[in-house]
């Protein structure tokens, strides 16, 4: 399957009608509350203004947080909506429920150019169990014409504003322009990559990666792992990691990606040094200690130390197609970001595609400023991971199908 089987915004007959299109503008904020990052609100835009080009009124959905089924005012989307009105310079109505009498009262009143953001799906227990309450995705259905899905971060999710809400919409559910963007980008991943292609994935947990790395076992000429999860692979080979992050259940899946790795002759790396410290905080005391030396009782890892930093740019500078999800270390600590923060500055450095994706991963790039030198940053990271493993996701399969001509 391939995004060019499925109908496009492109497609879709849009003057004067109502369009539910779902966005991820699950995006971070500060201490204060103020969105720290509208990445995503952006990767949004361009459907958002072709649609409204095309004479329709646009609907927009999306999640926020995990509220558990319940309103909390401090996921409320009305920040969202405020910051999408700045970047589009008009007004941007905001409801405040997203189903209900006043907010079918607000969809009927929807002129064409006009814009209505709903109030957080996740308000409302059914948007995550669409198997015990169908109704949810029939009462959004039955704000809008039509529906496009432009919420590549949450496509992997069988969530009733995903896929029971493209299946109330036969003939007329569409992908829209990001989610294309994102699906052309990872199809470069999965479809006669070029090589040598590289992989670097990091992060806390192995766990949540398993399916992934498995699946890049099998494409990739090197993979290289750093973050908490390298902790596991180590302790899994005998070697001594401390206090440090480990996910003991996963000894036997991690053997079996090193086993594989081998048998396919693909070279995994994981870091020869660490920063390692007792307590983490912004001034704990601080060593580096070689891989092969291992942690002492009471020390962990909390970054990969220069000499790994050295190995892996020395490997990566040699890739055609490089592939980045999940940091190598704590980086939202300053003290402990030196490591993900050169890696991030060599891998701007490469001639080859860059493809960088994950909500950690898109924060550390833009602390290292490079933002502008990376080929296509995804705005998911889960949903960058199990297409990679299963080369769709849900989200896109929910989608109405097209026939070539």
């Amino acid at each position: 399957m391939t995004i060019t089987s499925k109908l496009s915004i492109t497609q879709l007959p849009l003057a004067d009608k109502k369009v539910l299109m779902r966005v991820d503008y699950n995006v971070p904020l500060d201490k204060n509350g103020e969105i720290s990052d509208d990445s995503r609100i952006k990767a949004s835009l361009p459907s958002i203004r072709y649609a409204l080009d095309q004479g329709a009124s646009i609907i927009l959905l999306s999640h926020f947080g995990r509220p558990k089924g319940k309103k909390d005012p401090s996921l409320s989307l009305a920040p969202c909506a405020k910051r999408l009105g700045e970047l589009l310079g008009r007004e941007v109505s905001f409801a405040p429920d997203c189903i209900g009498d006043f907010v079918e009262k607000l969809a009927d009143k929807l002129q064409p150019g006009s814009l209505l953001m709903l109030e957080n799906l996740r308000f409302h227990p059914s948007e995550e169990k669409p198997d015990e309450d169908d109704k949810f995705a029939q009462l959004l259905a039955s704000l809008g014409d039509m529906y496009v899905n432009d919420a590549f971060g949450a496509s992997h999710r069988r969530h009733s504003s995903i896929t029971s809400l493209a299946k109330c919409f036969p003939g007329e559910a569409a992908a829209g322009l990001n989610l294309a963007k994102e699906v052309h980008f990872l199809e470069m991943l999965v479809k006669n990559p070029a090589h040598p292609f590289y992989a670097m994935i990091g992060g806390a947990k192995i766990s949540t990666k398993i399916g992934a790395l498995k699946s890049l076992v099998a494409k990739v000429d090197l993979l290289l792992i750093g973050g908490g999860m390298a902790y596991t692979f180590l302790k899994a080979q005998g070697k001594s990691i401390g206090n440090s992050l480990c996910e003991m259940d996963f000894f036997d899946e991690a053997q079996e990606i090193l086993d594989e790795a081998k048998a396919r002759g693909v070279k995994i790396l994981l870091p020869i040094d660490h920063v390692v410290v007792r307590e983490i905080k912004e001034d704990a005391e601080t060593m580096i200690v070689k891989a092969d030396k291992g942690i002492l009782k009471g020390w962990q890892g909390v970054d990969i130390g220069p000499k790994t930093v050295a190995f892996f740019y020395q490997e990566i500078e040699k890739s055609a197609l490089m592939l980045w999800n999940g940091p190598l270390g704590i980086f939202e600590i300053k003290k402990f970001s030196s490591g993900t923060i050169a890696i991030a500055k060599a891998i701007a450095n490469l001639n080859g595609i860059k493809i960088v994706g994950g909500g950690d991963t898109l924060a550390a790039i833009k602390i290292a400023g490079i933002e502008d030198r990376i080929t296509h940053l995804s705005t998911g990271g889960g949903a960058t991971l199990e297409y990679l493993e299963f080369g769709s996701l849900p989200g896109i399969d929910a989608l109405t199908d097209v026939t070539a001509d």
